[in-house]
């Protein structure tokens, strides 16, 4: 569900990627490397729409040259992109060098949607003499997740069966609850007892402390990183000048403002996002687009919660990831599919939940901060201006931390569990809600904002 890799996109960044990493890899062990004397790549929907304003470009072109969003070095990135546009070979797998021209050789296809899925890529390799060699078609699903056209039809086919590997399986918010019930579990040790059986507790934690210093990194450098941010829009990073503001008098606490500990998850959010917007290392949370809203409730519950501690981040995290999955399964994390209430929407649910848990919420309340905090997201669009991360979607992230806060707030502290729409309703209506939508508001820049500020 978390993965470590960088901006701007989970979708549209680090989704082709992996993708083109995964064909190249694929090509090595299908065909003699030295017949291989082009490949091209065509992408589709939205990935082709909001390609450019995503670094899709240079995503597609990394990943082919052997790299992965976890490993690369983002500093890097814009250097070896345009040396190879400027006519230097393309290293496919780091090892076997091919002309890749940028015209001829990365297409996008802004005219077609391919039927499966709104973020279509599809792979091609040719000998000299231009004969077919191998051809791929991924899709970018959201959060990073890629898959192929058979994986899709598979999970779109089946109805979601429960995993047989894991001794508390559940699909829906409902079996979750009743696993914890049953078993006397909270919904952070329902989700360690089934990884379990994948790797050791000591793998387990360490993983999350992984993540959470990522997370933690991303803020300390957003607060550190004066500039403008790159795209053409001219956006300035706001999150050192507050920073700045919010550390000049170390005696100032909430007593003199009792909003100061909002400014400071704002601060956590702006901070995370202007770094992914930035081509940044980030986590993705559960998409790139959405990566501040969990960190900045985290670094809430860090800074101002007597008490907090390494294991409240491991529960917090583990709970959040439970919410997370059943979004995934049950609708999509995509914005090309969702809209915006897939992504900040989803990661509100996701922190609210978190924070509920180690608030000391039951597994009633922690699934009632969830549905609070995606129910008053519900037809949230994404509509991006030039295709780039960065407005709405910085701002948006601040808005869906503070959201998070007060549904944890209203579940644990002024409910008892008990409330008239349940989760899975809720997601169910949200997915409904993104069938329904209109594609120029899921991440194409055809509608909203994207169009009316530019007309302005």
């Amino acid at each position: 569900m978390f993965k470590i890799g960088i901006g701007p996109s989970s979708s549209h960044t680090v989704g082709p990627m992996i993708a083109t990493c995964r064909f190249a890899q694929l090509l090595e062990q299908a065909v003699e490397p030295q017949r291989v004397a082009r490949i091209s790549v065509e992408l589709f929907g939205s990935l082709s729409l909001t390609g450019l304003g995503h670094r899709t470009d240079r995503a597609v072109v990394m990943g082919l040259c052997g790299e992965l969003p976890r490993t690369i070095d983002p500093l890097t990135i814009d250097d070896r992109f345009h040396a190879i546009e400027s006519g230097e070979p393309l290293k496919w797998l780091g090892k076997f060098p091919i002309r890749f021209d940028m015209q001829r050789d990365l297409i996008f296809n802004r005219t077609t949607f391919l039927p499966q899925h709104p973020n279509g890529l599809r792979c091609s390799a040719f000998d000299a003499e231009g004969q077919s060699l191998l051809v791929k078609e991924y899709f970018s699903v959201g959060g990073g997740f890629v898959v192929e056209p058979h994986e899709l039809q598979a999970s779109t086919e089946l109805s979601p069966a429960p995993d047989a590997e894991v001794p508390y399986p559940f699909t829906s918010g409902e079996t979750l609850l009743a696993q914890c019930i049953e078993h006397r579990l909270s919904i952070s040790q329902v989700i360690l007892q089934n990884e379990l059986p994948h790797r050791s507790q000591l793998e387990i934690e360490a993983g999350i402390d992984e993540l959470w210093n990522a997370m933690k990194a991303s803020i300390e450098a957003g607060c550190h990183t004066p500039g403008i941010l790159p795209g053409g829009l001219g956006i300035r990073r706001r999150a050192p000048e507050i920073y700045r503001k919010l550390t000049a008098n170390p005696l100032l606490d909430s007593t003199a403002d009792p909003l100061e500990r909002m400014d400071w998850v704002t601060l956590f959010a702006l901070a995370v996002n202007e770094q992914n917007a930035a081509g940044g290392r980030v986590v993705t949370a559960p998409t790139n687009g959405a990566s501040g809203v969990i960190p900045a409730v985290i670094g809430y519950y860090e800074k101002f919660y007597p008490g907090a501690d390494r294991a409240g981040i491991r529960d917090f995290l583990l709970t959040a990831s439970a919410i997370g999955m059943l979004y995934k399964r049950n609708a999509s994390l995509s914005a090309a599919e969702m809209g915006c209430q897939g992504e900040v929407g989803v990661a509100c649910s996701m922190a609210a939940a978190g924070l509920a848990a180690v608030m000391g919420g039951s597994p009633n309340q922690i699934e009632n901060a969830a549905e609070i905090g995606m129910e008053h997201n519900l037809g949230l669009t994404c509509d991006p201006i030039a295709g780039l991360v960065q407005v709405p979607c910085i701002e948006r992230n601040t808005m869906g931390a503070v959201k998070a806060i007060n549904a944890a707030r209203l579940a644990v502290l002024y409910g008892d569990g008990t409330h008239r729409v349940p989760l899975d309703r809720v997601i169910e209506t949200m997915r409904q809600t993104g069938v329904d939508m209109q594609s120029k508001y899921k991440e194409t820049s055809l509608g909203g904002l994207a169009v009316n500020v530019i007309n302005c």
